[in-house]
């Protein structure tokens, strides 16, 4: 099987955090990897910017370094790399001030696209954005991209918003979650709305509820500060969680296209009911088998933020009336694991007796780690001995499914910055959708403040709290099993 390359235009991509932990580890290997899938065209250059005193060769090194440890396989390519490596720059700036703006704006050429990436802190947005405005650095062919976290409530991502609105135009804003550029989310996508088999069954008439699992084996290791401020809620639910829930539950759009598909998002986190205080669990993590407590790790010994969170959501639209969202993600689980269960009701009338009688389709699509998805569905176990009933999956793992190309499926990262130089927006959220989100968050978070909530302890590598599973037994249901 051939994949189809779509052509990438000649482009400047102007990383600003250029030597920071996300650009060494995630953004400039990826960028590697794509110029060796041919999706670099010659003279396109990356320049890197940040307060350090590094010129060109200095950058290089540490680019080198980075490929070095987070390349993968194609690490050992050192003729690639050096040719790599000549298509970089570096530029000493002050994001604050006035240095380094005018060695900057020498470098811009006309004619290629203009890529601007903030990889920094969301206090430095405005800085950005304003200077390169001033500098005359920008034009109506360049194209931002954000990180999150974008704005910690209503109030901040509207303030973001607008500053980045004085300088950029909605189309020009890329606000990037890298979960949507994972391959089994877009696959999402394509099950959904390319197979007649599916879309028939995805409403309240056959499903009967739907669970969404981040889980994470990691504590907040380096993290603690800003972690401590944010919490499970503002790191994951927020975005990540959200972006899930929305493309498991959005209407099919009129195209594939970007407004299309977020306008169809959108409608879905606008239609989503206020939780119920009983129906959310919050978590923080002791010492246990996976390593230290929370408050160790964040060095914070009377912190009450949670690392933890499970709670049942509704949405109230006539697709999905009466049938729960079941989230849930943490710190320091057992075992890594983000699925999407989608578990459909029981038989209507079934015509085996007994135990034989309990068996539900589910599909499971599995983010991370082994990518792919698998449909349960019911069979007679082979041999003698009557009809016995066993739930067997239709399994397609990208790595079984695909042979050698799985392996070269690109990383979230790849995909995205490769979709921002083409200019197509469809997996970046839009200013509208991000303050939707805040809106629907913001009362959670105010009612924990308000009732003075304490997160319910649960021991390192557990699969958390007793009261995330109470919160399913009440309802007659169980959460899958967490695997790795």
């Amino acid at each position: 099987m051939v994949s189809r390359v779509i052509p990438v235009d000649y482009f400047d991509l102007v990383i600003f955090g250029g030597t920071g932990d996300l650009a060494r580890r995630k953004i400039l290997p990826g960028l590697f990897r794509r110029f060796l899938g041919g999706q670099m065209p010659d003279t396109s250059r990356i320049i890197g910017a940040a307060r350090s005193e590094l010129d060109d060769a200095g950058f290089r090194a540490l680019v080198a370094e980075s490929i070095a440890e987070f390349g993968g396989r194609e690490a050992k390519d050192t003729a690639a790399i050096e040719r790599f490596l000549d298509r970089l720059r570096y530029v000493a700036i002050d994001a604050k001030g006035g240095a380094g703006w005018e060695n900057l704006a020498a470098l811009m050429r006309d004619g290629v696209v203009r890529a601007f990436y903030f990889s920094v802190a969301p206090a430095l947005f405005g800085d950005l954005a304003e200077r390169l405005h001033k500098h005359g650095i920008t034009n109506a062919q360049s194209r931002v991209v954000v990180e999150k976290p974008f704005g910690r409530d209503l109030a901040t991502a509207k303030a973001l918003n607008a500053t980045l609105a004085l300088h950029f135009d909605e189309k020009q804003i890329y606000r990037i979650d890298h979960y949507l550029g994972k391959e089994t989310v877009q696959n999402l996508m394509a099950v959904r709305f390319g197979n007649v088999l599916f879309e028939p069954l995805w409403n309240n008439h056959y499903v009967d509820h739907i669970q969404i699992t981040v889980a994470e084996t990691v504590g907040v290791e380096g993290r603690g500060a800003y972690y401590d401020t944010s919490g499970a809620m503002r790191d994951m639910v927020q975005n990540h969680l959200m972006q899930l829930l929305c493309l498991i539950a959005m209407e099919p759009p009129s195209m594939f296209d970007a407004d299309a598909v977020r306008d169809e998002k959108l409608k879905v986190i606008r239609a989503l009911q206020p939780v119920d205080p009983h129906h959310i669990v919050r978590g923080q993590y002791d010492a246990g088998v996976k390593g230290a407590s929370y408050r160790e790790d964040a060095g914070e010994p009377r912190s009450h933020t949670e690392s933890f969170v499970a709670m049942k959501c509704h949405i109230a639209n006539w697709r999905w009336a009466g049938v729960p969202f079941y989230l849930r993600t943490g710190k320091r689980m057992k075992t890594r694991s983000s699925e999407i269960a989608v578990v459909f009701q029981d038989l209507g009338h079934s015509i085996f007796e007994g135990d034989e009688a309990r068996h539900r389709n589910i599909l499971s699509i599995r983010l991370q780690p082994n990518e792919g998805m698998d449909l349960q569905v019911t069979i007679k176990e082979p041999g003698p001995g009557g009809m016995r009933l066993i739930d067997v999956p239709l399994d397609m793992s990208f790595a079984e499914a695909l042979g050698p190309e799985a392996e070269e499926v690109p990383d979230a990262y790849e995909r995205l910055i490769m979709d921002v130089i083409r200019g197509n927006q469809t997996l970046f959220m839009r200013g509208d959708e991000v303050e939707a989100a805040w809106a629907w968050t913001d009362p959670i978070i105010e009612g924990w403040v308000r009732r003075n909530d304490v997160p319910k302890h649960y021991e390192s590598g557990s699969a958390g709290p007793e009261d995330a599973m109470m919160l399913m037994h009440r309802d007659g249901r169980r959460w899958r099993d967490i695997k790795s």
